[in-house]
């Protein structure tokens, strides 16, 4: 069955009203839902929110910064950063630092990687050709 100026009128009088494309398919009969999704969006009607209810997320709770601004930082504090720098909640870390590094603990052990023995690689390279 074809688009007539009727039924054209029908399907924009519908879905204004928020019918869903099946419902107008089977209230128009003869076509079929993706007839009628492709018919309003050639006539350029109205998108419509989707029907489908989305829970709302809960809201995040609200943390403040932590770590200390550069102007407080010393030689004895973390250096670490946190957040980013173009924003005004950027700080660094500040806890007390590793002797011999510019990093907290926590923060060297992500920093730095312990250098592999060549001895252990040499005999993994045995291991492997064997």
């Amino acid at each position: 069955m074809g688009w007539t100026d009727e039924r054209i009128a029908r399907l924009s009088e519908l879905w204004g009203t928020g019918k869903s494309a099946s419902e107008i398919a089977e209230i128009l009969g003869g076509v079929t839902r993706n007839a009628v999704i492709g018919k309003a969006h050639r006539l350029g009607l109205s998108g419509r929110p989707s029907p489908i209810k989305r829970r709302e997320a809960p809201p995040a709770p609200v943390v403040e910064p932590t770590g200390t601004t550069i102007l407080s930082l010393t030689e004895r504090m973390c250096r670490w950063p946190i957040g980013d720098p173009r924003n005004p909640g950027f700080r660094f870390c500040g806890r007390s630092i590793l002797p011999g590094h510019s990093y907290c603990a926590e923060h060297a052990a992500q920093a730095y990687q312990a250098p592999k023995s060549r001895r252990v690689s040499s005999e993994d390279t045995r291991t492997a050709r064997a």
